[in-house]
């Protein structure tokens, strides 16, 4: 497998599906073994808050101002229109 100049590899789909990795939803982890074998696992969800980032595109609106879409992308209270 190659490895790119930034260290990137990519899972091949197979194991992506087999191991319930969705891309850029999914957190994984290498972990070692007491032999020194590394493995890649799928990381254990956590609690944090999903990022307004990726919760925004299902409340935007095609008639919003610019306003309201920036106000909605930091997490701003909208404007009154």
């Amino acid at each position: 497998m190659h490895v790119t100049s930034k260290g990137q590899v990519t899972i091949p789909k197979g194991v992506r599906e087999s191991m319930g990795i969705i891309p850029a939803q999914t957190e994984v982890e290498f972990l070692q073994d007491e032999n020194g074998r590394w493995y890649l696992a799928k990381a254990k969800s956590s609690d944090k808050t999903v990022s307004r980032f990726r919760t925004a595109h299902k409340t935007g609106k095609l008639t919003m101002s610019t306003d309201e879409i920036m106000a909605l992308t930091r997490d701003e209270a909208w404007p009154s229109s």
